[in-house]
């Protein structure tokens, strides 16, 4: 099946150095385009001068970074704040009116996907189809882990796409859903905060039976917290922290623990199944080795999957990393960029 894979860079993966002022806006764009991707992924609440109001001065200088770099605009990323006030959340009206506010933005920058996090409510996606529609915005909910693809969770908003027959709604998978093993920087974290070897070993084993046995799926709920810990339960962390009791395990180890359940693993398959409804991607990586390998995400093998579903979209490099590295050790963004953009061109070119 033939397929139109572009590569694309979000530019949250520079968080670090943009952070600590090594990096400005243009930079991030520049550093992009030299491991050969053209697409843009954007954070306007972070990354936007006056946000958010697109000012002509930002909106003369943006274009012109994307022309002057030969990148684009891939992806908007945009946060419902539905939670402004300390006495009540925000009406259904005045959510889709934010929504309203980020997709016009999205459009007048030239985006054609905007990012919706999981905590945005059906009924808000739903009533904000038509403003999508009008500004040529496909809305892309993230499947980020601990949720998934082929299961109740989604069903509940593939209801919604069919019913609707929308053609601006669909999904943005991370590939946090496709960690088979537990990042390594992660385990280094933990280790340098007091973890035990015995814990660790306990807690990688219990994450390994669960790659092999299959991991118990999320389910649809309104309440997010609730269907959250019902899959921790569910995929057994009660019992994962009864052993840890009883070796009298350290605290870190049971963090550890805890830490594990925010990330699983979902059959590829699942992109092949859902490549209609899937217009954007987030392509979670954590740490590259020299040699272009990802130890936790099997990237060849998931690209795979894209390319034999016919996907015509962006992979977009999210590198995550930092966060697990920041802690007391320096971060190299642009290298671990660089490498997983090498990575990526290898699997599709394969």
């Amino acid at each position: 099946m033939s397929y139109k894979i572009g590569r694309s860079v979000s530019l949250y993966s520079y968080q670090q150095e943009y952070y600590e002022g090594k990096m400005n806006l243009e930079d991030c764009i520049r550093e992009v385009t030299k491991t050969g991707a053209t697409g843009i992924e954007f954070l306007a609440e972070q990354m936007m001068d006056d946000f958010p109001v697109l000012t002509p001065e930002f909106k003369e200088n943006w274009f012109g970074w994307m022309k002057r770099y030969g990148a684009e605009p891939t992806c908007y990323d945009a946060f419902l704040e539905n939670h402004i006030y300390d006495n009540r959340t925000l009406t259904l009206r005045e959510q889709i009116d934010q929504m309203r506010r980020d997709i016009t933005l999205a459009h007048e920058m030239g985006f054609k996907t905007l990012r919706t996090l999981v905590s945005t409510p059906l009924n808000v996606i739903e009533g904000s189809l038509p403003i999508a529609e009008e500004n040529d915005i496909k809305i892309c909910l993230e499947v980020h882990a601990p949720f998934s693809l082929n299961s109740t969770w989604a069903d509940g908003y593939l209801e919604m796409m069919r019913r609707t027959k929308t053609k601006n709604f669909g999904f943005m998978p991370d590939w946090g859903i496709f960690c088979r093993r537990l990042p390594e920087e992660l385990r280094n974290n933990v280790f340098r905060h007091g973890a035990s070897k015995e814990g660790v070993k306990i807690v990688d084993e219990s994450y390994l039976n669960r790659v092999e046995k299959g991991f118990v799926k999320i389910k649809y709920n309104l309440d997010l917290g609730k269907a959250n810990m019902e899959y921790r339960v569910n995929n057994g962390m009660n019992e994962l922290m009864g052993t840890l009791k009883k070796i009298n395990a350290p605290q870190a180890d049971f963090d550890y623990a805890g830490r594990s359940f925010a990330f699983s693993w979902s059959d590829p398959q699942d992109i092949i199944d859902n490549i209609d409804y899937i217009y954007h991607t987030h392509a979670k990586c954590y740490s590259l080795t020299a040699d272009y390998e990802e130890p936790s995400i099997p990237i060849g093998e998931v690209v795979q999957a894209y390319k034999k579903a016919g996907y015509n979209g962006f992979l977009s490099t999210e590198y995550e990393g930092a966060g697990l590295l920041n802690d007391s050790l320096p971060v190299d963004s642009v290298e671990q960029v660089r490498r997983h953009q090498e990575s990526m061109r290898r699997a599709i070119e394969s």
